[in-house]
């Protein structure tokens, strides 16, 4: 009760704020500075957070429950507040705000002391005999060269010690190439050495003053006849070349940029930086937030964080989405480097491909985190920004309906988890209250049935008790308007799309109530939706034709309530035919055998109306 006086206080004071640019900063009970933030009209924007709390995300709702009071700058303009927001931030760094540091610290490049030194990547320098090169700012840098020296040079990565005494069995790598193995004794320590040696230079000088070395010891070998040896120097260059090969796969057209990317998870949101320069990869980050919502806010808070911290900001900022306040985000940048800086969405080509690329990177992060793949993670992450949902859907319910010409109708219902068939989640439904075929019906009978178990079986953590994060109908706008008023009418807020089929009966689109959304063009998300489309009615047809098969023209007897599929059989062995059922009377089909007067009345009734 305390905690809601103080919320009203708050907002009060909130109300009396001025309709002018500034900067918020919120405060705990300690005096701690635990938020700051711009807004363009300070009243509006910070009474927000003590009105109602539907629009919030966790993390905001935490720190509502935490402010004690709050203080307020007014600007001349709500570029004067970024301004000042960005500065108050590095200097503060509240606990609720994008934090991002300075740098992650240095690399060193370890070269272990004789017998036969080991290449690795080291975070520190301490004095243990080995021989250290660095620092350098990058890690993805150092680490990208170490792996490619140590693969040219067939260098071990193991963490085995090679004495001399010791004379042990290669392990694979040795078979594929991969390492020379010292470790059985078959390379004199003079030779491991000369390659240590090539590959140090490798890292300290480049690949084009080793190549002109290794080009010339090629060519003394073979003047010498010493054909081995100029063979392995052949060998040698060929993978240095072919390095070269690999890198200009990752290039851009776009000589300095920064391409960012994110992916969400169930826990905030994974950025990927790709940084290059001259074309070149050179740099490559990645961070966590604990953020969620709007993504366009997030990206804008991460963009100015992120560079706030930097040194060099690149003339173009290639971005994955929307950002919010991109002109005075662009002015903040532009001010900072001392020149103009953009910030772009490229929608097609070699740029929109290097996004893509990075983005699949972010997904990849999210998906360690959430123990699933990083295609499924891409999958899922595309998917909820096609559909605007907040986060991607981790459980999805696919409904489907089947039927020939009304009879033997049924529903399917699948699920997948993660991106992935959750088959012991399947489960069918024998239509009960719809005679004759009409899908909509149908799917509005499954659909109250799902979530009437769901309130049976509330809180268990598979089957029918819990609710899905989405739901795909096999079906148009029609299927997606006929089941809404359930859910709504029930107080479930689950979003609802439709799954649109072309004349081949392959996935065209999704549609909504407010029309159809393209997919054709995301390919992750449209791979996931066609085969969830493909599932459902895949396992909904094999009902019904299983059903067909078991029951034929019987099936018309079991849609009748009370009567079951071996009342059917009796009924159909006693008459004969169903033609004979029809024609009987009350009185009659009470005797048979197995049947009951309420069943019955329930025939003869039925066949009365149907004829």
């Amino acid at each position: 009760m305390e905690r809601t006086e103080k919320i009203k206080e708050l907002r009060k004071q909130s109300l009396s704020l001025p309709m002018q640019p500034g900067v918020y900063i919120m405060k705990d009970s300690q005096n701690n500075i635990i938020y700051i933030g711009k807004a363009k009209a300070l009243k509006n924007r910070v009474s927000q957070y003590f009105g109602s709390d539907t629009g919030h995300s966790e993390k905001v709702r935490r720190m509502v429950s935490q402010v004690d009071r709050f203080e307020y700058i007014v600007t001349d303009s709500e570029f004067e507040a970024l301004v000042l927001e960005c500065s108050l931030i590095k200097q503060y760094n509240p606990k609720y705000n994008i934090l991002l540091k300075d740098d992650k610290g240095y690399r060193y490049i370890r070269i272990s002391p004789p017998p036969y030194p080991k290449i690795s990547v080291a975070l520190q320098k301490p004095d243990d005999g080995a021989r250290y090169l660095g620092p350098y700012i990058s890690g993805y840098v150092v680490k990208e060269a170490v792996d490619e020296a140590n693969r040219i040079f067939q260098l071990p990565v193991c963490n085995k010690t090679f004495s001399k005494a010791k004379k042990e069995r290669p392990c694979l790598n040795f078979y594929i190439d991969r390492c020379c193995a010292p470790c059985s004794k078959n390379i004199p320590e003079g030779e491991y050495n000369e390659r240590v040696e090539q590959a140090i230079e490798f890292l300290t000088h480049g690949s084009a003053s080793l190549l002109a070395s290794l080009s010339r010891q090629m060519e003394e070998a073979a003047e010498n006849l010493e054909f081995e040896k100029a063979a392995k120097l052949r060998d040698r260059i060929n993978a240095i070349r072919r390095l070269g090969d690999k890198q200009k796969v990752v290039r851009s057209k776009v000589a300095d940029q920064d391409v960012i990317a994110l992916a969400r998870s169930e826990k905030g949101v994974f950025f990927e930086i790709f940084r290059f320069k001259k074309g070149m990869l050179y740099d490559r980050e990645d961070f966590f937030v604990d953020e969620s919502g709007d993504l366009e806010a997030v990206r804008a808070q991460f963009i100015q964080r992120y560079y706030s911290v930097r040194d060099y900001i690149p003339p173009q900022i290639t971005v994955d989405g929307e950002i919010e306040d991109r002109e005075l985000t662009e002015q903040y940048l532009s001010e900072k480097a001392g020149r103009k800086v953009r910030i772009v969405q490229p929608q097609k080509g070699e740029q929109a491909q290097l996004v893509e690329m990075c983005r699949n990177n972010a997904a990849e992060r999210a998906a360690q985190q959430a123990g699933i793949s990083g295609r499924d993670a891409a999958a899922l992450d595309e998917l909820a920004r096609l559909l605007g949902l907040n986060e991607p859907p981790r459980v999805i319910e696919s409904y489907d309906i089947s039927n020939t010409g009304g009879t033997d109708c049924v529903g399917g219902m699948v699920v997948f988890e993660n991106g992935r068939p959750l088959k012991s989640a399947y489960r069918r439904f024998k239509i009960k209250t719809v005679i004759g075929q009409d899908d909509y019906a149908s799917m509005r009978e499954v659909i109250t049935r799902r979530l009437e178990e769901y309130e049976a079986h509330k809180g268990e953590d598979s089957g029918f008790g819990r609710l899905p994060d989405l739901i795909l109908l096999d079906g148009g706008k029609g299927h997606v308007a006929a089941i809404l008023p359930v859910l709504r009418e029930k107080g479930y807020n689950i979003p609802v799309f439709g799954m649109v089929k072309d004349s081949h009966h392959k996935t065209r689109a999704i549609s909504s109530e407010g029309g159809e959304i393209a997919i054709s063009g995301k390919r992750s998300a449209f791979t996931l939706v066609s085969t969830i489309q493909e599932e459902v009615h895949r396992f909904t047809i094999e009902y019904h034709r299983k059903l067909r098969g078991k029951s034929g023209i019987g099936s018309i007897l079991t849609q009748i309530e009370g009567v079951g599929e071996k009342r059917a059989a009796v009924l159909l062995k006693h008459f004969g035919s169903l033609k004979a059922v029809k024609a009987a009377s009350i009185e009659e089909l009470a005797n048979v055998k197995g049947m009951t007067r309420p069943a019955a009345e329930a025939v003869y009734k039925y066949f009365q109306e149907n004829g």
